[in-house]
């Protein structure tokens, strides 16, 4: 009897695994682990998701016109080459289908997001991990790594967990020094936190082999509804809606997207309210004598003497009801990823961060 096998790759994927949402034994949990907005999403976005219920009987749009307009107005770009997905994942996986398979090198780095080897792994392609420096991305180090077989190179900018940020002359290097018929992938999930900084809107608009994804899920603060975006040159669009299903997006998703979008107001506050905290924490931190690089993300990677103390650290917390998230599965076993909540979220981590050090 002929054995059912999967395609090659895949039982090579080791599952993802998200931010913790429980404690067991407490009913109240401050989640500081999956980079959730504190703020939610704005008020005109929850009053558009109430009213899209009145017709969940009928099928969504198949060209997500009205949403690729409303961001393509915000940001001032060509609505033709946006694309838009179940999260910026979605359209991440798109890229990995279409343009790498079998014999095919997928570059990644080793602090980058978990979801790149995935995606390598599922389409049959080879992923290749290049080391950072100092908790960056080395532009260098990610040249070197490239061969002929290089299709697709992943970089998270800014970084997660780092929260570190590439500037664009370094982007621009990168983009410039691929191999021909490589494609440069920008995850820009926490763009709208790193202050000056298009995601790479202007490189895409200037390159035919770069592509830039965002998110609804961070500062907009629709995590729960799964909404996400690309840019990229315009023959790359339209390879990548020919693997798109035709309904991905729901009409919920599609109009609460596009309300959440034109209230740049809502965006604005939750911005600067978020910059204005991650400030604050690191400096806290600091005083604690727990290392923090400067972010540029809603989050702040906090790093201990050793794996022992970021453990222990991580136990005390959970005794006061506060989850965070343990980041060895990223190459940082001595530390711990912090959410930047409002300031009552952020005060209340850092003192019982304070008593777990000893610091009054």
């Amino acid at each position: 009897m002929t054995k059912i096998t999967p395609q090659p790759g895949i039982m090579d994927i080791a599952l993802y695994k998200s931010g913790e949402a429980v404690i067991p034994g407490r009913t109240e949990v401050l989640k500081l682990s999956a980079n959730e907005s504190p703020y939610g999403p704005s008020d005109r976005a929850k009053e558009a998701f109430a009213r899209s219920a009145a017709t969940l009987h009928r099928y969504p749009c198949t060209d997500h016109a009205d949403l690729r307009a409303a961001i393509a107005e915000v940001h001032g770009l060509d609505p033709e080459r946006i694309i838009c997905g179940v999260g910026s994942d979605e359209v991440l996986q798109f890229v990995a289908q279409a343009y790498a398979g079998a014999g095919d090198e997928v570059i990644h780095t080793e602090h980058g997001f978990a979801m790149y080897p995935i995606l390598a792994h599922a389409v049959g392609a080879t992923a290749v991990c290049v080391p950072e420096r100092d908790r960056r991305v080395d532009v260098e180090a990610i040249l070197a790594a490239c061969t002929a077989r290089t299709r697709i190179v992943f970089i998270a900018n800014p970084g997660n967990p780092t929260g570190t940020l590439l500037s664009g002359t370094e982007l621009a290097r990168l983009a410039d020094g691929i191999p021909g018929g490589a494609i440069l992938v920008l995850d820009g999930a926490y763009t709208e936190f790193a202050e000056g900084h298009d995601g790479g809107a202007a490189l895409v608009s200037a390159r035919e082999n770069v592509i830039m994804t965002r998110t609804f899920s961070k500062a907009y603060g629709l995590g729960g509804l799964r909404i996400g975006w690309g840019y990229a040159p315009g023959a790359i669009i339209g390879v990548l809606n020919r693997i798109r299903q035709p309904f991905n997006l729901s009409s919920t998703q599609l109009v609460t997207a596009e309300v959440a979008m034109r209230d740049q107001a809502w965006l604005a506050k939750v911005v600067a309210d978020t910059i204005r905290n991650r400030s604050w924490l690191i400096e806290a931190l600091r005083k604690t004598g727990v290392a923090a690089d400067d972010s540029h993300a809603n989050f702040v990677l906090a790093r201990f003497g050793s794996e022992q103390e970021a453990a222990d650290c991580d136990a005390a917390l959970r005794g006061e009801g506060i989850l965070v998230r343990r980041v060895a599965g990223y190459g940082f076993p001595d530390a711990l990823r912090i959410t930047v909540g409002d300031e009552s979220a952020c005060r209340r981590v850092v003192h019982a961060i304070g008593q777990f050090k000893g610091v009054r």
